[in-house]
């Protein structure tokens, strides 16, 4: 799998917004054979890890079919020299051969008040931009949400597979917030709010 992520990506930087690459295919969702499995059931595995809360985003990126994205929890700060970040999605996603072929992203950081904004992205199949406004990222062109507390404009690093997720590193290339702006949270399947 990784030889096939490997296409995409320069072998040295990142790629422009300008480059394109063939998108990935999408790979066989079992990563490890039943004798490698832990004895874990799904279910409480959930349970449990929901009890950490999470931020919320929402990944976008701009290739020949016009805008894509989708909603993510998994994103993290990985490296500040140079400036790398995380995101994690599901092998199965249709929305990330399309972000992969673009080789950009911009993660938009949702704020208390975007719940409504993170469950149309949350979806597969529909028109998920439908009366979503964006302007284009400076760096990549990548949509960037209106009204969103904070934006990260990425280039394509890496791609490490992890289980039935890929590990998707970005490059940093352009970032911005808002001063004031309460995060939306996730935890144990529901929306929330920070409170000191």
């Amino acid at each position: 799998m990784a030889a096939t992520a490997v296409r995409y990506l320069r072998s040295v930087g990142a790629p422009t917004a300008t480059e394109s690459f063939d998108a990935l295919p999408r790979p066989d969702l079992r990563a490890v054979g039943d004798d490698e499995r832990l004895p874990v059931d799904p279910g409480e595995f959930r349970r449990v890890l929901g009890h950490f809360a999470t931020g919320v985003t929402v990944v976008t990126a701009y290739d020949e079919m016009g805008p894509a994205g989708f909603a993510c929890q998994s994103f993290a700060s990985l490296s500040l020299d140079p400036p790398l970040i995380a995101f994690m999605v599901a092998r199965t996603s249709t929305t990330w051969p399309r972000i992969a072929g673009a080789g950009a992203f911009c993660v938009n950081v949702l704020g208390a008040h975007q719940g409504e904004l993170c469950r149309g992205f949350a979806v597969s199949g529909a028109d998920k931009f439908a009366g979503v406004p964006y302007d284009r990222a400076p760096a990549t062109g990548s949509p960037r949400l209106e009204s969103v507390p904070a934006w990260i404009d990425c280039t394509i690093q890496a791609v490490h597979t992890g289980g039935d997720h890929l590990i998707v590193v970005g490059r940093v290339a352009a970032l911005g917030a808002a001063d004031e702006a309460a995060p939306l949270l996730f935890h144990r399947g529901k929306f929330g709010r920070f409170s000191a």
